[in-house]
This record gives structure tokens, sequence and C-alpha cells, in this order.
């Protein structure tokens, strides 16, 4: 069908009109100028893939203990130990009192950070201390009876 629509052929005087020499080339131009945009599109997005498979490698290849990690599962913590031998990592997660180890492949690995300090940062938790609600301050006895004065004075004066 697209053949068809692109060569033209028709009945009638469209036939008659298209039956010259100059369509079959314009086909044939249109074709190959279709094909190689398409060539050129898996051409490009291969060498992008790679580019980002690259990148990737070398984020994984860089890391080191004490790194923090992302993990693909999304579990978050610190790089305890690398094993070249195997291709993991164990990863540290859990605060310091109740800590878990985890071993990794390390194409788990999503998202690196390394760690500034040098050394695995504690995280903190904060206690607050919680107070009792204060009672509301409750109106006194002057203030009402002064707006009831003013109430009362205010009455005579408009009869």
């Amino acid at each position: 069908m697209i053949f068809n629509l692109l060569e033209g052929t028709g009945t009638g005087a469209e036939s008659g009109a298209n039956a010259g020499g100059g369509s079959g080339i314009t086909t044939i131009i249109i074709m190959v100028v279709m094909v190689v945009a398409i060539i050129g599109l898996f051409v490009w997005q291969s060498i992008s893939n790679k580019k980002k498979q690259k990148e990737a490698q070398k984020m994984v290849d860089s890391i080191k203990v004490g790194d923090r990690v992302k993990t693909i599962g999304g579990i978050c913590g610190f790089i305890a130990e690398i094993n070249d031998a195997d291709n993991t990592f164990v990863l540290e997660t859990g605060l310091s009192t109740n800590k878990c180890y985890v071993r990794f492949d390390r194409g788990a690995i999503y998202q690196t950070a390394p760690n500034n300090a040098g050394q695995k940062e504690e995280i903190k938790v904060e206690k607050v201390e919680e107070k009792p609600a204060e009672e509301p301050v409750k109106k006194t006895a002057k203030k009402s009876t002064k707006k009831a004065q003013e109430k009362k004075e205010i009455e005579p004066e408009n009869k």
C-alpha cells in the first residue's frame, strides 16, 4: 500500500500524469531518505546506551568502603566491605545500636555518594520531650463588667 501511494499509481487522468519518468526517481529518493533516517536513529541510540553503560560501570568501579550507597531496591546505607572476587559488597544499614549487614551484587547499585568525612556518619535521633498543653487564660470579670457598663451607657443615648 505504501509503495502504491509513493509511486502515484492511480486511475484515469492521474495515471496518465504520473506515467512520466519522474515519479520513479522521487519514490526511490524518499525511500532512501527514510531508510537512512531509521538507520541513523538506531546508531545514535546505541551510542548513547554505550555511553550510559560506561558511566554506570565507572560509578560501580569507583566505590570504596565508607561510601553512601542506594540500591535499586531503595535500601540506603554505607559500604562495609567490598569483595572483588565475587563482584559483591556488604551494605551496612540501621542505627548505631541496631545495625544490619546485607550482601549485594555490585550491579544493584543505583546511586553513590562519597562520604566526605571518611568515616561512617551516625544517624542522630533527637528525642523531643512532650509538654502538657497549657490551659487557656480565663477572662477576668472586670472586663466583662466594663463592657456591660459601656452598653448600658450607649442604650440610654439611643432612646
